[in-house]
């Protein structure tokens, strides 16, 4: 092979990479608009970005909060099944009995012999009838008027007697009428009669007829009063609705109220009832404590009750408040209602005190079914009580402890008996001590409480 034929030197050399020739591009003028533009158009997907943003960041906070309110929820659950566990303690259940019946119809309220009645005859018979040409059939009618502006007093003043067709028709006014302005004014009759409110003036009536015990009794007879029967208890009463003409007591029960006082007020100047029968009348008193619809007559009835207790002699009033105790014990049960009832006779006098004591006495005997009948015998059974016990009665426990408290409050049984006192103390230290702060049984808190600050206060005196 020829020289010539050989490849050339350029042929072994690799090939050389040639740029490409750049263009130069015109710079383009960017104008007002332009930006403008440009602006608006950032301006515009601002708020777009922050939709988006806020949405992102509302979901997060919405799981957030979702979650905090589910922790919340289950936190406060804990909570209230917690104070549900540690404020066990049940209310205090309602004291109140059905002291009212069914109303009897009343007795009827014409009298035809107020007709013949002197006083009214001296008037037709008077001159001035001749302007004011009254008749005699309407002669119930005009001593109702005279009763009701208070001139049938001033003439019965003036006379210093009161006939008995009068007197009857007041009061059987009093009691039985519809009329408020006729019962309020046939009251206020009687209690003048009885009571003259100026002493300088005070007239002695002739009386041919005064209201005895029996009329009174015989008027709550017809108000439905429960005199034997066994009284229900609050939970069972039936409400009846108060524009019935049977709904509960009668209004006249009120003047009913007001007239027993007065006469309690009046018995220096005119004797109106007995021992026995004021015993009984307190009694009933009592027993209307105990009516839940009487209670806007509670003052009313607290001052019937302390005129009652001041009516007897210093040397029969001992004995008769055994007499009432023991009439109370055999109507009221032993439970809340016997608390009431010895709680009824409020006051700090020397007899209110005795007869809540006395009370309150024959309510612990009651309640240990009349087995215990000693004051050391009852407090010794109240020490003894173990109050740890699980199957112990702490609400009944806690009747006891009122009861007892009512009975040696003020009573001079600890003064002459100091084992009577130091029982006493002893009873309280067990009812304070044995009872924890974090006992749960029902009434439990309530008998601790009750003891403790009854310990503190004889520790105190």
């Amino acid at each position: 092979m020829t020289e010539m034929d050989e490849p050339l030197d350029f042929e072994f050399e690799e090939p050389t990479h040639i740029s490409p020739i750049v263009t130069k591009k015109k710079k383009k003028v960017i104008g007002l608009d332009d930006l403008l533009s440009d602006f608006y158009q950032v301006k515009n997907n601002t708020p777009k970005k922050e939709s988006k943003r806020a949405k992102i960041q509302k979901s997060d906070e919405s799981d957030d909060d979702d979650t905090r309110e589910a922790e919340l929820y289950d936190y406060v659950n804990k909570c209230q099944q917690q104070m549900n566990e540690i404020s066990t303690d049940d209310q205090m259940p309602l004291w109140g009995l059905q002291v009212f019946g069914g109303q009897k119809s009343i007795p009827p309220l014409t009298f035809p012999e107020l007709r013949s009645c002197v006083l009214l005859q001296s008037f037709i018979a008077h001159e001035v009838n001749s302007l004011v040409e009254l008749k005699t059939e309407e002669g119930e009618a005009f001593l109702e008027g005279l009763l009701v502006n208070g001139w049938l007093l001033k003439l019965v003043t003036n006379d210093c007697r009161v006939e008995k067709c009068i007197g009857a028709w007041a009061f059987s006014l009093m009691l039985y009428s519809p009329k408020e302005e006729l019962r309020v004014a046939a009251c206020e009759f009687w209690c003048s009669i009885l009571l003259p409110k100026n002493q300088v003036d005070q007239v002695m009536f002739e009386m041919e007829w005064l209201p005895n015990h029996s009329e009174l009794m015989r008027a709550l007879e017809v108000y439905g009063f429960l005199l034997d029967s066994p009284f229900k208890s609050s939970a069972s009463m039936e409400i009846v609705d108060g524009e019935s003409d049977s709904a509960g007591p009668p209004q006249n029960i009120k003047t009913w109220i007001k007239y027993v006082s007065v006469c309690c007020q009046a018995r220096t100047t005119r004797s109106v009832f007995s021992t026995s029968e004021v015993e009984d009348l307190i009694t009933s008193v009592i027993c209307l404590f105990l009516d839940r619809q009487l209670l806007g007559l509670s003052l009313v009835l607290k001052d019937c009750l302390h005129s009652l207790i001041s009516f007897f002699s210093d040397d029969v009033f001992h004995s008769s408040c055994q007499k009432i105790a023991k009439s109370l014990t055999c109507r009221v049960p032993t439970d809340v209602n016997c608390l009431r009832s010895v709680e009824s006779v409020a006051g700090e006098a020397t007899r209110s005190k005795h007869l809540r004591s006395v009370l309150a006495f024959h309510f612990l005997v009651a309640c240990f079914d009349n087995k215990l009948l000693d004051e050391e015998q009852i407090l010794r059974s109240l020490t003894s009580t173990n109050l740890k016990d699980k199957n112990c009665d702490i609400f009944k426990m806690y009747i006891h402890l009122v009861l007892a408290e009512n009975w040696l409050f003020c009573n001079p049984l600890l003064k002459d008996k100091p084992i009577i006192s130091e029982m006493w103390s002893a009873c309280l230290r067990n009812c304070s001590c044995q009872i924890t702060s974090t006992d749960l049984r029902s009434y439990a808190s309530k008998v601790r409480s009750k003891a403790s600050y009854l310990l503190q206060g004889r520790t105190t005196t």
